[in-house]
């Protein structure tokens, strides 16, 4: 059972950082790509970065340059380092993960997404 743990969010005035950590557990096989999302309530869920297996990276435009995805494949474990944080970074951060999953046999069972729970970041004025 694949279980993704967030952590590091918090609240923080304008213009400070915040680090957050997304952990895999329960993995088979092969993460292949991980993110953050985030979503403001009443608002639709929006993609803030994600990383590929190969370190691909991807960004919204409202976050480049402030904010960076990295991954330790090691530990199974995603990292986003926000800077220069603004109000409107304000939002409910979401992990996800597409991972293929190996049987115990090696057999390929697939590729699944998955959410975390999600961790409160609040930027104060």
């Amino acid at each position: 059972q694949v279980q993704l743990v967030e952590s590091g969010g918090g609240s923080v005035q304008a213009g400070g950082s915040l680090r957050l950590s997304c952990t895999a557990s329960g993995v088979t096989g092969n993460i292949n790509i991980i993110g953050w999302y985030r979503q403001v309530p009443g608002n639709e869920r929006e993609l803030v970065a994600t990383i590929t297996s190969s370190s691909t990276t991807n960004y919204a435009d409202s976050v480049k340059g402030r904010f960076t995805i990295s991954r330790n494949n090691a530990i199974h474990t995603a990292y986003l380092q926000m800077n220069r944080l603004k109000p409107e970074d304000t939002a409910v951060y979401y992990c996800n993960a597409v991972i293929t999953q190996i049987s115990y046999r090696g057999t390929n069972l697939g590729s699944f997404n998955y959410w975390g729970p999600g961790t409160q970041v609040t930027v104060s004025a």
